[in-house]
């Protein structure tokens, strides 16, 4: 791919190319002479970027009340991941549609004013071979430098983007995040408020696998599967998560519920909810019941190929991938039999929001999220 603008799909030319400055997205705001943060045109605006083995998303955002309002978004599946399971290196197909991707971000970045940005990257760089000249390429030709986070700092971003859903009754939670290269599951305690903005998650331990949607799918199929094939997925998984099912799971998983937060949990949901188009008013938030979860995953594996991309909720981009997220899922349920869960349209980009807006005492407090 030419290093031109004008010749990476998805760039405006009009728009110049040189580099954000560290000191603008990587770090704090300058500070005001009333010491807080933000530019001079209506406040502090935020983005987040996650670049995963499947999927490019960003969220822009400002501060309001004891959150923050959604200004842009974007979310393009681009599978920078296809083959390095294989190969052991990104494909120059699979760069080319994250850079068509980064350079659409970096245009609404710009355009929406951001302040300060945080931009990571995760599995597909981490495990590719060739992962730190995609870096660097980005960096040269796009202005934008990303970060790639280590596992931990993936299952504590989940965690921080979701706590707000876990249900205030209960003794805590199992969050699972099941992404394209590898997968988190978290045991959450009771959240408490800090001071100011979103609740803090209390993180009693987090695990995480090197099983995505698109590892997994490339080991054993994804456009056919079988009963067999679809069983063998899950003892994979399953035999990754024995140690971290003894040591927080048991009998008192009655006490705590399920937040699944990734494409396969919201898929399920949408399927459940017979969605004409997907909505993620109703997919966000919603509960499901053990019962359910179970009849949507048969639904699923009755259908054909055909039927899956006919599917409004599923489509031609994740029909090969949605049964292998079904088999990271049953796994997960196996090894913690909670009698709900709930959906969470959300994860690692609200938690990069929340954790900027906390170090900069946008809601008045700067308490992090807590490991015990």
């Amino acid at each position: 791919m030419s290093g031109e603008a004008g010749k990476i799909p998805g760039l405006d030319p009009a728009i110049d190319r040189a580099p954000f400055p560290r000191a603008k997205w990587g770090r704090r705001p300058p500070r005001r002479p009333d010491g807080s943060f933000g530019s001079d045109r209506g406040g502090a605006t935020y983005a987040a970027l996650d670049l995963g083995t499947n999927n490019c998303r960003l969220l822009v955002a400002r501060p309001s009340g004891e959150g923050f309002r959604v200004v842009d978004a974007f979310s393009r599946i681009v599978r920078l991941g296809e083959g390095v399971s294989s190969s052991g290196r990104l494909s120059e197909a699979a760069i080319a549609r994250a850079m068509a991707a980064l350079a659409i971000c970096r245009n609404k970045m710009k355009n929406k004013g951001v302040t300060r940005a945080r931009l990571i990257a995760t599995e597909a760089c981490r495990a590719a071979g060739n992962g730190s000249e995609f870096l660097a390429r980005v960096a040269d030709e796009l202005g934008l430098v990303l970060e790639v986070i280590d596992r931990e700092t993936e299952a504590r971003l989940a965690a921080t983007g979701c706590t707000p859903l876990i249900d205030p009754e209960a003794e805590g939670a199992i969050l699972f995040d099941i992404g394209g290269g590898s997968s988190e599951i978290v045991r959450l305690a009771r959240s408490h408020r800090g001071r100011g903005g979103p609740p803090l998650p209390q993180i009693r331990g987090w695990i995480s696998i090197p099983h995505g949607v698109v590892t997994l799918a490339e080991r054993y199929g994804g456009i056919t599967v079988t009963r067999e094939s679809y069983e063998a997925m899950v003892q994979d998984v399953a035999s990754l998560i024995t140690a971290f099912e003894r040591e927080h799971g048991g009998d008192g998983t009655n006490d705590i519920h399920m937040l699944g937060t990734s494409g396969t949990v919201t898929t399920i949901a949408g399927v459940h909810l017979n969605l004409k188009r997907y909505d993620r008013n109703r997919v966000d938030g919603c509960w499901m019941t053990e019962h359910q979860i179970s009849r949507v995953v048969e639904r699923l594996l009755a259908m054909s190929y055909e039927e899956r991309v006919a599917s409004p909720c599923i489509g031609a981009e994740r029909a090969d991938l949605v049964l292998a997220g079904c088999a990271i899922l049953d796994a997960i349920r196996r090894a913690f039999p909670c009698p709900r869960l709930r959906v969470a349209d959300r994860g690692l980009r609200e938690g990069m929001l929340v954790q900027m807006m906390r170090e900069d005492s946008a809601w008045g407090g700067g308490n992090q999220a807590a490991i015990s």
